[in-house]
């Protein structure tokens, strides 16, 4: 183990409230596509750009075009949690991490195991009608052509993601600040930080033991107490090694 996993692991160990923020990276390795790396979505050719069809305008106003694209690059249902989930629910079950907040939508931390779990952006896997507020699951919305009707009133099923021009939820946000401005150690992993709000919650974390793993560079880089700049998956390995047994 090289010195800056072994201080990782150290932390850790001198830690008791630890909180995760995460980002795409996290779930790469789970075979989901991100956004801005090289072969992310941003990088790759559609009709319309992929920020422009993530949008509350768009919704609105190109349906059809919207949930084509969003079956196609954003309903990863048969992705599975990889080693770097996994190791987050088990530093839960031994009661060091109080909190995971991800920008992710792919649900995979909690079908890691994870209890507590502020997802910023929303959740691939809620799903209600805009009228009657029916929820539904992601395999309705995967197994239907065009936009997907409400079984129940015929109403219009959004799935409950957050667009571009939609706001953070409030509850969401003010629980994972309040987990941040708690926490004794905060692990970033996985994100760029390029994308706000939801990247400036890290600014209520008041503690000394700030860490940041990321393959690619980042604005926080030189502002972290520890950077590793390698999978997150490797890096949370050493949870493995600190509890064996949970």
């Amino acid at each position: 183990m090289d010195a800056k996993l072994e201080k990782l692991s150290q932390w850790i160990e001198e830690s008791e409230r630890i909180v995760f923020f995460g980002g795409a990276g996290v779930s790469t390795e789970s075979g989901i596509p991100d956004f801005r790396s090289v072969d992310g979505l941003y990088n790759q050719k559609y009709k319309y750009p992929p920020e422009t069809i993530l949008s509350r305008s768009f919704y609105c106003s190109h349906l059809a075009d919207f949930y084509e694209f969003y079956r196609e690059k954003m309903l990863c249902l048969d992705a599975k949690p990889n080693s770097a989930h996994y190791a987050l629910a088990k530093l839960e079950r031994a009661g060091k991490l109080t909190a995971v907040v991800t920008q992710n939508i792919d649900g995979l931390h909690y079908a890691a195991g994870s209890k507590i779990v502020f997802e910023l952006h929303g959740s691939v896997h809620r799903n209600y009608c805009l009228r009657c507020g029916a929820e539904y699951d992601a395999q309705y919305i995967k197994n239907i052509d065009g936009p997907p009707p409400c079984a129940k009133c015929g109403g219009l099923v959004k799935p409950d993601v957050v667009l571009y021009e939609e706001g953070l939820n409030n509850a969401t946000v003010n629980g994972a600040i309040e987990h941040i401005s708690q926490a004794d150690m905060l692990i970033i992993g996985g994100t760029s930080l390029s994308v706000y709000p939801a990247s400036g919650l890290i600014d209520y974390f008041k503690g000394d033991k700030l860490v940041l793993i990321n393959k690619t560079p980042t604005p926080k880089d030189e502002s972290v107490g520890l950077l590793i700049q390698d999978s997150i998956c490797k890096a949370l390995s050493v949870v493995d090694e600190l509890y064996k047994d949970e």
